[in-house]
């Protein structure tokens, strides 16, 4: 039984799908990132660097529990124990492999970037949030330009599409492309189709709070939480939204 902690984010997201596209059992454990869950001792054991997702397998390597955090870890972990999504021939491996650090190095980062200076930042930053914008748009048309002539990022579906789909998909109606994408929104249909990235995408879809999906303001305490007092203690002094 894998304990699979969660919390519905992209990264979280990712998990979610690749755990219904093997059908492993798992036990969900909600973690709710604004509230503080995972500053709790209990989380910080199994994550010392406070993020989900992160997973324990009771039955790991050798039969003995084994824990993973960081998402691309765990998809590569899921991945190899399950004997599925990770091309088994070199050159689609290492594909997939570079494909699923270009998501984990640049996607996740830069999209992230651009939601924290137009969602979450103090004060209005317009460089930061063009320059985000920028990356945003290079690094998917990078995505267009590969998906041209590729069905999948390596030519067969595996965990790189599962680690890239929820934060394009996502960010296909929440900041659309300056240059359209043709290739990218094929790709994100024909993936988005699959029964295992629906079930995973809808995981406590329901819970997802109006802060974080910019409807309503964050709160002074929010902001602690995710960037202030809470997440960095005494060494961080900046003011926060009132």
């Amino acid at each position: 039984m894998i304990e699979f902690y969660y919390g519905p984010t992209s990264n979280g997201r990712k998990v979610a799908i690749m755990l219904e596209e093997i059908g492993l059992a798992f036990r969900l454990h909600p973690i709710d990132i604004l509230a503080g869950d995972q500053f709790t001792p209990e989380f910080l054991k199994i994550n010392p660097n406070n993020k989900m997702p992160a997973i324990v397998d009771g039955n790991g390597p050798s039969g003995q529990p084994v824990t993973v955090f960081e998402s691309g870890a765990i998809l590569i972990y899921l991945a190899e124990k399950a004997g599925r999504l990770l091309p088994t021939d070199a050159t689609r491996r290492i594909h997939a492999l570079q494909w699923l650090m270009w998501q984990m190095a640049g996607i996740g980062p830069m999209f992230g970037q651009w939601v924290h200076f137009v969602q979450y930042a103090p004060d209005p930053m317009p460089y930061a949030v063009e320059r985000y914008r920028r990356e945003v748009d290079r690094l998917r048309l990078v995505a267009d330009q590969h998906l041209a002539e590729h069905e999948y990022f390596a030519d067969e579906y595996s965990i790189a599409d599962i680690a890239c789909w929820p934060w394009l998909q996502s960010f296909r109606t929440r900041l659309p492309p300056q240059t359209p994408t043709p290739h990218l929104d094929a790709w994100a249909e024909r993936v988005g189709q699959r029964a295992a990235v629906q079930k995973g995408n809808s995981l406590l879809i329901d819970q997802v709070r109006a802060e974080a999906k910019g409807e309503k303001p964050v709160t002074k305490e929010i902001w602690n939480v995710l960037y202030g007092s809470v997440q960095h203690g005494d060494r961080y002094r900046e003011p926060s939204p009132s």
